[in-house]
């Protein structure tokens, strides 16, 4: 927007320095430059940034650390960890761009919409946009509540450079409506994005399935605020046909490229940042956490051999092997240091040989996330085609299988997973709370890593898993864990109306605890 802003204010100097250019304005067209959108190129790029802005940032340090997935000694990239640095929150806010060659992800996807709305042959590629909107929207409105979005992405169309903020109550029924008209107006005879769409290659069946998943999962975050319009589009959402096969789940392929934009971001980001020198000090002082590490030894989940490794000095220390074995492996705790360890080496990092691959896939929807849906509309009562126990089952063999798709190291044999569930059986007999909390914790190990928002968000909704708060000297929350994203100052200067009103309705604060509508 700060960047749209200075074009406005330069326009009538442009003016003036057009008026007398003698025509020369021919010799400064870029030969190169598409001056029309093409909906397939924008598309792409606009599923890219949504999965991959500012992961660092916001899944990693300040998301990753506060759920306990990852620790750090250091205090500047604590954001999550000690509670610290509210920065690395505002990144993700880039999704709503800048300036046209580096326009985020809402201006290309508003762009798409509006390149393929009135083609009656594009109705494909108009409900996988619109259906996408929703997912991106969807992040935005969960990291920072109420946001721009009615009136958002429209500064090269309507020269509205000053959105208003609309409530997540209503950009929340919106989404809904949008997903449930998208799934309704597909046309199996006409055009898609074809190879355009990184997800499924333009697969209308599959399309439908995501979109029921993701009304599914917008349904259920509404259980707190508004328990009968989370049973209406969740039995919607389950009747429409959800994902439930592994073939079907929504991923995205990288490879181990040259270029570092085809490498995939999550493996890019961790190498730049901290798991780069193994046996060495990290950039951002980072390990696995504690909480995490002892889960999985605890309930003897096979998992931890495949995220997890400890980097073994070789006798003269001048080499390191990555060693997953169980006895070795230890989280190091949040919060706990604020200078180097001296233990620091023999903490668990992410294992090169899964997560840290430059070709690792991104799992965008998991089988495992909508058996676990599933399976609480079971305990709710909204779903009588199974039961939680058979779903939640269903949900932890998906989670471990899916670990094959990054190579021979991630592969989980069944009977390890057979001995698991034998060891960590379903309370079925245990109280409402009870199975809640396994699925809420079985979310929390499942989603790991691929997606940190949603286990954020599943948190901030149920309780679950049961985290305990650290407290750092001089932390931003009083010792509470971070429950809200920080809007950039940037909007009180440039949006300041807007920004004010919805502050003003969101409880007059933007900081790392406020918090958002739905989050009861």
């Amino acid at each position: 927007m700060k960047k749209y802003l200075k074009l406005l204010y330069l326009a009538p100097m442009a003016f003036f320095i057009a008026s007398c250019d003698n025509g020369f304005e021919e010799m400064n067209v870029n030969p190169n430059a598409s001056t029309e959108v093409v909906p397939g190129f924008l598309f792409t790029r606009a599923q890219l940034t949504t999965v991959a802005n500012n992961y660092t940032g916001a899944a990693y340090l300040t998301i990753g650390q506060s759920m306990q997935h990852f620790a750090t000694y250091k205090e500047v990239p604590a954001a999550g960890d000690k509670y610290f640095n509210y920065g690395y929150s505002n990144g993700s806010w880039a999704l709503y761009g800048g300036d046209p060659a580096s326009a985020g992800a809402v201006i290309d996807v508003e762009q798409v919409i509006g390149a393929v709305k009135t083609a009656p042959e594009d109705v494909n590629k108009l409900s996988v946009a619109r259906i996408w909107r929703a997912y991106l929207y969807h992040r935005l409105t969960d990291l920072y509540g109420d946001i721009p979005y009615s009136e958002a992405g429209k500064a090269l169309t309507d020269k509205n450079f000053t959105p208003k903020y609309d409530t997540q109550a209503a950009i929340y029924a919106d989404m809904l409506k949008e997903i449930d008209e998208s799934i309704t107006a597909f046309d199996a005879a006409k055009a898609t994005f074809g190879n355009s769409d990184l997800i499924y290659g333009g697969d209308v069946p599959k399309w439908k399935k995501f979109g029921y998943s993701m009304m599914l999962r917008l349904g259920m975050r509404l259980t707190e605020i508004d328990p009968a319009m989370a049973e209406t589009w969740v039995k919607k959402a389950i009747a429409g046909g959800v994902i439930t096969s592994d073939s079907d789940m929504a991923t995205i392929a990288y490879v181990d490229g040259s270029i570092t934009a085809s490498r995939n971001f999550i493996a890019s980001g961790l190498m730049s940042t901290d798991y780069v020198n193994p046996g060495g000090d990290n950039v951002e002082g980072g390990k696995l956490a504690k909480t995490l590490v002892d889960h999985f030894k605890d309930t003897k989940d096979p998992r931890l051999n495949v995220i997890s490794i400890v980097w073994v000095p070789s006798a003269d220390g001048k080499t390191f092997t990555a060693d997953t074995t169980t006895t070795l492996q230890k989280g190091m705790p949040n919060a706990a240091f604020n200078s180097l360890p001296g233990d620091f080496n023999t903490y668990s990092e992410p294992n090169p040989a899964t997560i840290l691959k430059y070709n690792a896939p991104l799992l965008v929807f998991t089988t495992a996330e909508a058996h676990l849906l599933l399976a609480e509309a079971a305990l709710r009562g909204w779903y009588s085609g199974t039961t939680a126990e058979a779903e939640y089952t269903a949900a932890v063999t998906s989670a471990m299988k899916q670990w094959t798709l990054f190579g021979s190291a991630g592969i989980i044999s069944d009977a390890k997973i057979t001995a698991y569930l034998k060891a960590n059986p379903f309370k079925a007999a245990g109280t409402l709370a009870e199975k809640m909390e396994q699925i809420g914790t079985q979310k929390w190990a499942s989603l790991f890593l691929e997606d940190e928002y949603e286990i954020f968000s599943n948190w901030r909704r149920t309780g679950y898993p049961k985290l305990t708060p650290t407290n750092y000297p001089g932390n931003l929350t009083g010792g509470k864990i971070p429950t809200r994203f920080v809007i950039p100052d940037s909007e009180e200067q440039y949006n300041k109306a807007n920004f004010i009103e919805a502050r003003t309705r969101q409880g007059g604060t933007n900081t790392l605890s406020s918090m958002v509508w739905w989050d009861k």
